[in-house]
């Protein structure tokens, strides 16, 4: 059964570090380029390119979290080494679902209305990027943790 903790750690990493890229590439590419638009650049650009983003990152980020949770547990039920490890990877990986109910998922939605107005927007860009970059920290620290776990 060793096999499976194995398996599952790997895949975890590779998710995570997957996830991680994509973020982090999103976060230094695509949020200044948003920063510079005006805000009726910004909400004519928003429906088009909105929709790609969420069917890009929602399969990856709704997967990480349960694989890194069911290597967690596969290690502690056969009572792996990298038990702890896991375990920390996990919970780091189950908050970036949590930051995204928390913050991500009201002011997208707010986007999507054009409910921020032109002289808010800026401001909100900067609080998403902050909120973001946050993310990518919490996933690039489960990433690094799920490389202990396999290197033990």
């Amino acid at each position: 059964m060793l096999f499976l903790v194995d398996i599952s750690q790997l895949l975890t990493v590779a998710l995570l570090g997957l996830l991680a890229g994509a973020l982090w590439a999103e976060g230094e590419l695509l949020v200044p380029y948003w920063k510079t638009l005006s805000s009726d650049e910004f909400y004519k650009l928003h429906p088009q390119y909105a929709p790609r983003l969420f069917k890009f990152f929602a399969p990856i980020t709704a997967l990480t979290p349960p694989v890194a949770v069911v290597a967690a547990l596969l290690a502690w039920y056969n009572n792996a080494p990298t038990a702890w490890w896991s375990t920390g990877t996990a919970l780091l990986a189950a908050s970036l679902i949590a930051i995204y109910f928390v913050y991500f998922s009201q002011t997208n939605a707010a986007f999507a209305r054009e409910a921020i107005s032109a002289d808010q927007l800026a401001g909100e860009l900067n609080r998403w990027h902050n909120w973001h970059r946050l993310r990518v920290v919490i996933c690039m620290l489960a990433f690094f943790l799920s490389i202990g776990a396999i290197s033990q």
